[in-house]
């Protein structure tokens, strides 16, 4: 890392036009060259040579090296062979990228991001744990963007099988956000890697999110959203993957809750909808091999409680509310989690039996 490439970083420039520079002079000595010193240069206008100028503060720059060398913060560029590729595929990919960690891992692994609320259900707690459980056993990359709530979720259970897992920060790689998450943020590097696409010191401003957001998307092949509001972040995550060409895989909940209206328009308008972990591997063109864990996964006290009304004979949801008494909008949650552990099977009509192997 030289003051060159820290120069460039500072400048107040798109990612799209400081790709297109990288391009047509391929390092950032020769953009500083002929924006200084060529003025027949055509290719770079007054408006970008003011930029590019203006950037160049001897002191800032030096206080960016200094804090990189401080808080052993990594530094790689869109030229380097460490460079996400799958981020390279993009002409508005950031130059410079910070890191904590193993970055490599992005470059050697599938990848599947994992968005959703951070104000999120018992229902949503479940399904983040059921999702990134099977995906990181099976040396899935999981990203995500250390918020609270499904974020968080995510990468704890990544941290608890010390497997791998990558958080996308809003702020400068320096800048731990939300200060609870401290401990995540210590135990992700571990195994796993933190970046940020802002400069250190760069606050958590909320702007910076949906910038953010196009990093989680982009840095993987499949997008599932769990959980969100219908003007939630977790939409623009998702619109951000389609943009990109991403493929977006929705869990659907129950029409009564909030949390889940954003899930359920997004199956509305055509996303794939998760039903079971098949449909993640289907994406992925993976061969999906069950974990233990969907067999061996122990059931709260109200799956139970469901569970023991549903036999080998087909039942339908308005019996089973009847008998086990359930809020509706929570026996629904809990008919589908028990499907996500394989321990029943919802049948057309809206009839459920017990999975053959359980009885």
């Amino acid at each position: 890392m030289n003051d060159y490439e820290i120069w460039f970083a500072c400048a107040k420039l798109s990612y799209n036009i400081k790709n297109k520079l990288i391009n047509k002079f391929k390092n950032v000595q020769n953009i500083w060259y002929y924006s200084t010193h060529d003025e027949k240069c055509t290719y770079i206008n007054e408006k970008i040579k003011n930029a590019l100028l203006y950037a160049w503060n001897k002191e800032k720059i030096k206080s960016i090296k200094d804090n990189i060398e401080k808080n052993n913060i990594n530094v790689v560029t869109i030229t380097d062979e460490l460079y996400p590729k799958a981020l390279k595929e993009y002409d508005d990919s950031p130059y410079m990228l910070f890191y904590k960690g193993d970055i490599d891992r992005l470059n050697k692994n599938k990848s599947v991001s994992i968005v959703g609320s951070r104000d999120c259900s018992s229902y949503g707690v479940n399904i983040t744990n059921i999702i990134c459980n099977d995906l990181s056993k099976n040396n899935i990359n999981i990203i995500s963007g250390m918020a609270r709530g499904i974020d968080s979720i995510a990468h704890k259970k990544c941290i608890e099988n010390n497997s791998y897992t990558c958080a996308v920060l809003g702020s400068g790689i320096d800048v731990i956000y939300p200060r609870e998450n401290k401990n995540v943020y210590d135990e992700i590097i571990k195994n796993g890697c933190v970046i940020s696409q802002f400069l250190p010191g760069t606050k958590p401003y909320a702007y910076n999110f949906p910038i953010r957001n196009k990093i989680i998307s982009g840095l993987s092949e499949v997008v599932v959203v769990i959980e969100g509001s219908e003007k939630s972040g977790t939409l623009i995550t998702a619109s951000s993957a389609l943009e990109q060409g991403k493929d977006v895989i929705a869990v659907p909940g129950n029409v009564f809750s909030k949390q889940s209206k954003g899930t359920n328009k997004l199956i509305k308008d055509g996303a794939y909808i998760f039903t079971e972990m098949k449909d993640i591997y289907e994406i992925l063109n993976m061969n999906y091999i069950k974990n233990s864990f969907n067999n061996n996964s122990k059931m709260t006290s109200i799956e139970d409680k469901v569970y023991n009304k549903i036999n080998t004979t087909p039942i339908h949801f308005d019996e089973v509310l009847r008998l086990t008494n359930i809020d509706i909008k929570q026996l629904y949650e809990v008919l589908f989690e028990l499907q996500l552990k394989d321990e029943i099977m919802c049948l057309s009509g809206n009839y459920y039996v017990r999975n053959n192997k359980t009885v």
